[in-house]
């Protein structure tokens, strides 16, 4: 595995192409402000270059990419009720715990992997929360 840090489309281009030239590679995109912005780009590049990703959002799955794996960001706001009633019943902010996420969540793309000549096992499959196909 080996980091690249990226600033703007032209990086990430160079990037991804870069990975393809290794054999048996791959992309795992973590959750940031330009891979947001740019996953788009992201998914574009990954698939042309036939090179499997994991993303940590849904969203990325649900554009195209083919496995994300990461903490369910719904979940967070749900809890946060809780947080707001015991700040208006006086507790103080400070005293509140940190809380981590406690519920993630699999999404695979079998649209995707089948584009990319890979073959999902069905126990990967039945793992999932949601399969787009």
């Amino acid at each position: 595995m080996r980091p690249v840090g990226v600033r703007d489309a032209g990086e990430i281009e160079r990037a991804v192409t870069a990975f393809a030239r290794e054999p048996n590679g791959g992309l795992i995109v973590p959750a940031s402000p330009l891979s947001i912005v740019q996953r788009d780009l992201i998914i574009t590049l990954a698939a042309r270059h036939r090179l499997p990703a994991v993303y940590s959002l849904r969203f990325f799955v649900t554009s195209g990419g083919l496995i994300s794996y990461g903490p369910d960001t719904i979940e967070p706001y749900r809890r946060a009720a809780g947080y707001v009633d015991r700040i208006l019943k006086g507790e103080k902010p400070a005293d509140l715990p940190v809380q981590a996420p406690t519920k993630y969540e699999l999404v695979i793309n079998h649209k995707t992997a089948r584009a990319l000549g890979l073959d999902v096992p069905s126990t990967l499959l039945a793992r999932a929360n949601e399969v787009i196909e």
